[in-house]
């Protein structure tokens, strides 16, 4: 039946659930984000996201009422309030506390879902908000929701199955309003074909060996690594990181026996015919995973890494290098949200058989 219906994406990044939400069929009809360069990297993309409205907003000073009569809208009239509050806070590579800051906005996002009463709402976050340090926060935020009439779904889901060529874990949380005596929603079935890295960047042509930007592909060139990097990306195949290095080859710090186990994968090469690493918002770094190109002595490029993310060929990034590489890591991949989408359609649509 699918009438396009309407969403706000909070958290909106650059754009990558809100990209998936729209291929899938709702109609985003407004975006916000607390990061500058985020927004307008959304606005620079307006074709892709139906140029609706993207601003520069805290979460904190959203008025509920305001926003939906701007968008002319009532309490319970909005499909979906989609957001992936930011996780470091939750991450398990992170050593935060429960008074992290960031953790609050799960609070302040679950508020946001009880004064608008969406018909359904989308919370993803990383599996370390199921953790010790999460698991109080977000009980105590779904269970106030709960009690205002939703029944909620939590699993945790791996882009790869999804047609994303890389391993990604997050926790999707799907809240379904009580409009009906028992819940419809269903999280995606797993897809059986894998998506590789040969199959998602192995017909980009080498950046040029200068390291200026490729003349046609853009947000593609090389980093220059160290002379010790470069030994390091010589000695290794693809798909072999840290572990494969010779004695002499290895990090300081990686030669002490308390730091062998943890960060097994940096300094590594992707594998060609396997699905990458999670990219992460500094995948743009030999040395911060395994981020080396499978077959060129190089890291990957930040265009790499947004086709990695599933963003589409001619998807433009405002910023700095820093700032993209941010953007593209923090990102939902493309196809995971609209897989995510489609069985919010079906539930929707059921809605209105």
């Amino acid at each position: 039946m699918n009438k396009h219906y309407n969403c706000i994406d909070c958290f909106c990044g650059a754009g990558g659930l809100c990209l998936g939400l729209i291929k899938a069929g709702f109609n985003v009809i407004y975006s916000f984000d607390i990061d500058s360069k985020a927004i307008a990297t959304m606005r620079a993309n307006s074709l892709y996201f139906n140029s609706h409205k993207a601003e520069v907003r805290d979460i904190y000073d959203v008025v509920p009422l305001e926003l939906l009569s701007s968008i002319g809208l009532k309490p319970g009239e909005l499909d979906l309030l989609a957001g992936g509050p930011p996780c470091q806070g939750f991450s398990v590579q992170r050593r935060g506390s429960d008074t992290d800051d960031r953790n609050k906005l799960v609070d302040e996002y679950i508020s946001k879902v009880i004064a608008i009463r969406p018909k359904m709402f989308i919370l993803e976050n990383v599996p370390g908000i199921e953790g010790k340090r999460g698991r109080d926060i977000l009980h105590q935020a779904l269970t106030k929701v709960q009690q205002t009439g939703y029944f909620i779904h939590e699993q945790i889901l791996d882009a790869q199955d999804y047609g994303v060529p890389q391993r990604r874990r997050r926790v999707f949380i799907v809240g379904e309003r009580k409009d009906h005596d028992n819940p419809i929603f269903e999280y995606p079935k797993p897809s059986e074909i894998k998506v590789t890295v040969r199959d998602t960047i192995g017909m980009l042509p080498e950046p040029p060996l200068d390291g200026t930007e490729h003349p046609i592909v853009s947000l593609h060139r090389r980093d220059r690594l160290s002379t010790k990097n470069l030994e390091r990306i010589r000695y290794l195949k693809p798909g072999q990181g840290r572990d494969f290095l010779p004695l002499d080859l290895l990090a300081d710090c990686h030669k002490i026996s308390s730091n062998v186990i943890g960060h097994r994968n940096v300094y590594g090469r992707m594998p060609w015919d396997d699905v990458a690493p999670t990219i992460t918002a500094r995948f743009d770094s030999f040395t911060r995973g395994m981020f080396g190109h499978p077959e060129q002595d190089r890291s990957i490029s930040l265009r790499e890494g947004a086709l990695l993310q599933t963003f589409p060929e001619d998807f433009m990034f405002i910023g700095n290098k820093i700032d993209i590489a941010r953007q593209i890591g923090n990102a939902v991949p493309v196809n995971m949200a609209m897989a995510i989408g489609l069985q919010l359609i079906k539930c929707l649509d059921s809605w209105n058989d």
